[in-house]
């Protein structure tokens, strides 16, 4: 590669931050891929780094020590979240999309690449300085969530199964009682995908009496995991009391009502 312009090379350094979050570059990798000087890559991410905090678009953060370098983190500015949130909450509570049996028809939001990337952006800020190895989820709604808080993190996902693969190989089963029917059902992880004493935080779009959640972090014991924490896009208010303690969720359903087709989705305090 020619020698850029400096205009050139910092358009370049953004794009390259920007799609790979998460990611720690060394000063050495731009020094070596753009011909530059450590001094004049320095300037270059310091004037990134501004921008990036003035225009609340995310966090570069530097890592000291000799094998260090910096890692970009796309967060959403505090006022761009709540309206995010708001207009999300203001969606889920069109009475229409209440299904038969009082529940919440959500999979068009759970489904957009758009709404996704910014809830993940919103997970990995909520969970910032929590350095997890994996994120995890179960299959199936829970996975554009969790990919996306994993992207935005720059680890690999872990997907729990509802029963195990023969082309993931040995696998962990446990029996789970659902918290809301309190009907027994089965989970699977694969052996090959979680190495024990990993850092997790647990990821998925619903919760409400917490049992998936439970036997997600119940599953997550046997590979002597560190939960770090759990985020839900979605709790119900009630039951009050979860079989999980310790959750984050985004959203609140505070009622649902199918005959007056009133739902009431609330963003959830911090």
């Amino acid at each position: 590669m020619d020698k850029l312009k400096r205009s050139q090379r910092m358009v370049l350094l953004t794009k390259e931050l920007t799609e790979s979050p998460g990611k720690t570059f060394s000063l050495n990798h731009f020094c070596e891929k753009y011909q530059s000087a450590k001094s004049s890559i320095s300037e270059d991410l310091t004037i990134i780094k501004d921008v990036f905090a003035e225009s609340g678009e995310g966090i570069l953060k530097t890592i000291s020590g000799a094998t260090g370098g910096v890692v970009f983190y796309p967060y959403m500015a505090e006022e761009t979240e709540a309206a995010f949130l708001e207009e999300l909450s203001e969606t889920l509570s069109q009475g229409e999309r209440i299904l038969p049996g009082g529940y919440l028809y959500m999979t068009d939001i759970i489904y957009s690449p758009e709404i996704v990337k910014k809830l993940g952006k919103i997970f990995a800020k909520r969970y910032k300085g929590a350095n997890p190895d994996y994120i995890v989820t179960i299959e199936t709604k829970g996975i554009p969530l969790a990919l996306a808080t994993a992207e935005t993190f720059g680890v690999p996902l872990v997907i729990i199964r509802d029963s195990s693969r023969v082309t993931e190989g040995s696998a962990v089963n446990i029996n789970y009682v659902s918290g809301s029917n309190h009907t027994i059902s089965t989970m699977s992880l694969a052996k090959r995908t979680l190495p024990e004493n990993s850092k997790v935080i647990v990821i998925d779009d619903f919760m409400k009496a917490g049992g998936t959640a439970k036997g997600m972090t119940d599953l997550l014991a046997e590979f002597k995991a560190e939960v770090l924490g759990t985020g839900v896009l979605i709790t119900t208010r009630e039951p009050e009391n979860k079989l999980v303690k310790e959750y984050l969720s985004l959203l609140e359903l505070e009622s649902i009502d199918s005959e007056q087709k009133k739902i009431q989705v609330k963003v959830t305090p911090k």
